[in-house]
């Protein structure tokens, strides 16, 4: 098991042996997901085997058109910093 420090920013380092094992690279997009119940955080690497691995399950959702969206909200933000 590792460990990480929250910095005051809610930004955290993940230990390299982890991001070599997961093909994690500068850049790599992160979802995060919260499981209440469990009082975890779940992060998964949106790497293309992660993209292969969900291919077909969104099928008809509009996923398109939310990924759109998330963009544009994150340049939003980017442009307030």
């Amino acid at each position: 098991m590792l460990e990480t420090t929250a910095t005051t920013k809610g930004q955290i380092v993940i230990p390299s042996s982890v991001r070599k094992k997961l093909g994690i690279r500068s850049g790599t997009r992160i979802r995060v997901e919260v499981d209440e119940d469990r009082s975890q955080i779940i992060l998964t690497p949106v790497t293309r085997e992660f993209i292969h691995s969900v291919r077909g399950s969104f099928r008809g959702k509009g996923l398109l058109k939310e990924l759109m969206a998330e963009k544009e909200l994150e340049k939003a933000r980017d442009a307030k910093t």
